[in-house]
């Protein structure tokens, strides 16, 4: 099972009031993929595991410009930030993802949640 990361959200991932994120990368995901969310993939020190938050099922998967979310209603809510405009989520995401421009094209992911109660353990 492919693990991905929650590293910038994860205590809106816990509160299960994110159902979208959005990826520079995951080309090959597809709707109905079942992955299993961590807290963080990349940077553990040694010793370190991974933390699971819980399964999630791929809704849909969409590629297109990050500054499309500009027209997407409550969609800064679906990432979990319900007081961000979208300019300055935008601004959020390209200053957290290296070489990321509000016109670069990234992979917009819808999920649910398969797990509604789910011990935090390490993998």
């Amino acid at each position: 099972m492919n693990r991905m990361s929650f590293a910038l959200t994860t205590p809106q991932f816990r509160a299960r009031t994110k159902d979208v994120t959005r990826r520079l990368g995951w080309l090959t995901l597809k709707a109905g993929d079942i992955v299993m969310a961590i807290e963080k993939g990349m940077g553990l020190k040694k010793g370190e595991k991974h933390v699971q938050l819980g399964r999630i099922q791929i809704v849909s998967v969409i590629r297109e410009p990050l500054d499309k979310l500009r027209t997407r209603p409550n969609e800064t809510a679906r990432e979990g930030f319900p007081d961000m405009t979208p300019d300055e989520f935008i601004a959020f995401f390209c200053k957290t993802h290296k070489g990321c421009r509000p016109q670069t094209t990234i992979t917009r992911i819808e999920f649910e949640y398969l797990d509604s109660c789910f011990k935090y353990h390490d993998l």
